[in-house]
């Protein structure tokens, strides 16, 4: 039987042929559920209730109006990066330089929307925007916008010069699946393109019924020549452009599966006095790096967790099983008087009262861990039929997060996958945790609480499959699409030269700059190179590296680990080097690529470096020692 669920999770709706079979699969993935007893999810959500209705608190939710034609449009376009299109004359270089990196999906997504916008603003007889045909230089028309939204939008963007779309179908247009298989999951070609040949071919990949614990389809991301990029080993600045590139390629997947991509406004509540309990991320982490520069999840989070690892992971139904609402409130009330003065006693608290404070915590945060705006897409994702497309969804969710969501985020999840591999112990498993999680990650007072008759059920268990994929592959939802990188790459060098334009007086030195690269691309078809390693901070020397095609990250560590150890370099700095046994470990240092079309970049140990060379020649390479690593000195 099932319970009515005081929250709300907004379903996509379908829009297409394609989405037509979302129900019929949703409903098939989640009859294998009925053995999965979801009576943790329903027990966990009475805890919330009760503890709500003990301590009478009251919410000021925020009215979630109606929108009017063309204004969601209007903020995607702002949130897209792309606001100058809403009005402006005249085309912002910064949007020339976005849109000349868009595949062929992307670029439609955005067609749609310009066009959705300027039919509204028609219809209001307001000051007309851009016609969509000048913003993106295609061939002029006599056909109006709703016989274009009609027809394919493929001939409007045969102009737009996307190197993405001129990449093979092969790679990527379908590997039938063998159930208990690993399976490919392709990061290097876009995933709406993706989707768009699978649809072009009239294969939709098979739906999979929803399994427990191991029996989950392993997913492998294959390794190009540039190896894998995972989220930290970008720059902040060029983080930065990772959202807005992923908001629009999240979009154009929905497009193509034929799903409408619904946001919430962001609500506002009450303001707290509190330090800890019910305060903004952005505030907690602020506060905390006045004591502890750098800090990037809250402190009062560590210190959860780092108790519940200690302690609590060998505890039978941890998580589960609830602590007392009176002594968690009690410790709650402790913890903001004393913790920050270091006076709080953890030794003696119960582990099951730390496990309720930490729901708490994550359920008092005045807007969801997951974003008042992108919670409905969180939730929907479950719509999506396939797996693979799925976690495609997720990967560009997680990417689309603030960084002190994400990070927050991913440090609960490595802490309940520590939980999940003590089931035996704990009793456990991985969908126990998932159960116990989902209301905590999707009900929030701050949020309307309305919720379809008769789809309590459907949706309470596909929140758990969504917190249950977010913890299963964490490790790959974690990661950085080469297809994004690539699109920053070209922001950055259009961006470039773009603002070395602007100078007369480096003009010289653009065409020096110019005539090595030309000098560049006409030797990549060499089969070696020479370039310098530079390690500054830790030697006066530099490193001279040959390189060929199999030349990779890892050898040229191993060699500069050689030459530190036999050839007597002079040390600036001894104590940034670990030794062990008279060696330095190579594991204790990270190559990075610094400059040229990018920031700063930790690369792979499988990059091959002829190969980056090749894409980004004007680059410095930099030997530095690993932030994570342990010092012994």
């Amino acid at each position: 039987s099932t319970r009515h669920c005081p929250w709300k999770m907004n379903q996509l709706p379908p829009k297409s042929a394609v989405a037509s079979q979302v129900s019929e699969s949703t409903n098939s993935r989640l009859e294998a559920l009925d053995n999965l007893s979801m009576d943790s999810f329903w027990l966990e959500v009475e805890n919330i209730k009760q503890s709500a209705e003990a301590e009478q608190e009251e919410c000021s939710l925020a009215d979630v109006k109606t929108q009017e034609e063309g204004e969601a449009e209007a903020e995607w376009l702002q949130d897209a990066g792309l606001a100058e299109l809403l009005g402006d004359p005249a085309v912002d270089k910064d949007n020339l330089v976005l849109l000349s990196t868009l595949t062929r999906t992307q670029a439609a997504a955005v067609q749609r929307r310009l066009d959705t916008y300027s039919r509204s603003r028609r219809r209001r007889n307001k000051h007309p925007v851009r016609d969509v045909r000048d913003v993106f230089a295609v061939g002029s028309s006599q056909d109006t916008a709703a016989e274009k939204e009609e027809s394919s939008p493929d001939p409007l963007w045969h102009n737009l010069r996307t190197s993405n779309t001129q990449k093979k179908t092969q790679d990527y247009s379908c590997t039938v699946r063998n159930p208990g298989k690993e399976e490919v999951f392709n990061m290097d070609v876009a995933y709406s393109e993706q989707a768009a040949v699978l649809l072009k071919g009239s294969f939709l990949s098979e739906s999979r019924k929803l399994k427990d614990g191991n029996a989950l389809t392993r997913f492998k991301i294959p390794k190009g020549r540039l190896g894998v990029t995972r989220i930290g080993d970008l720059s902040a600045q060029d983080m930065k452009k990772i959202p807005t590139l992923a908001l629009i390629e999240l979009t154009a997947l929905c497009d193509i599966l034929g799903f409408e991509l619904k946001r919430n406004k962001a609500a506002k509540l009450k303001t707290t006095e509190k330090r800890l309990f019910g305060v903004p991320l952005n505030t907690l982490l602020e506060n905390d790096q006045k004591l502890l520069p750098n800090t990037k999840v809250p402190l009062l989070l560590q210190a959860l967790l780092s108790c519940l690892e200690k302690r609590g992971l060998e505890t039978e139904g941890i998580l589960r099983v609830s602590g007392s609402q009176t002594r968690i409130k009690s410790l709650e009330q402790k913890l903001e008087r004393d913790f920050y003065s270091g006076l709080f006693c953890w030794d003696e608290v119960h582990q099951n009262d730390v496990s309720g404070l930490l729901k708490r915590f994550i359920r008092e945060l005045p807007a969801p861990l997951l974003t008042a705006e992108y919670l409905p897409a969180f939730a929907a994702v479950q719509n999506i039929p396939d797996l693979k497309q799925r976690l495609q969804a997720l990967n560009l969710l997680i990417l689309i997060l603030p960084e002190s969501n994400r990070n927050t985020l991913k440090a609960l999840l490595e802490f309940l996958s520590k939980v999940v591999a003590r089931e035996k112990n704990n009793k456990m498993n991985l969908w126990n945790v998932s159960t116990v999680m989902a209301p905590n990650l999707f009900m929030h007072k701050g949020l309307p609480n309305k919720i379809p008759e008769g789809k309590e059920k459907q949706l309470a268990e596909g929140a758990a499959d969504v917190v249950r994929m977010m913890i299963h592959y964490q490790d790959l939802l974690w990661t950085v699409s080469s297809f994004l990188v690539a699109q920053v790459r070209k922001l950055n060098e259009s961006n470039s030269k773009r603002y070395q334009f602007c100078d007369k007086r480096i003009k010289n030195l653009l065409r020096k700059i110019h005539a090595d690269k030309d000098k560049v691309e006409k030797n990549q078809g060499e089969p070696s190179k020479i370039v310098k390693v530079h390690a500054s901070l830790l030697l006066k020397d530099s490193l001279e590296v040959h390189l060929n095609n199999a030349t990779r990250v890892a050898d040229v560590l191993r060699q500069f680990q050689k030459n530190l150890c036999q050839n007597g370099w002079n040390i600036v700095n001894t104590v940034n080097l670990l030794k062990c046994n008279n060696s330095t470990e190579c594991t204790n240092l990270l190559l990075y690529e610094v400059g040229g079309n990018i920031g700063e970049h930790c690369l792979d140990p499988d990059t091959y470096l002829l190969d980056l060379y090749h894409i980004n020649p004007h680059a410095e390479w930099i030997i530095k020692q690993n932030p994570s690593y342990p010092r012994m000195f």
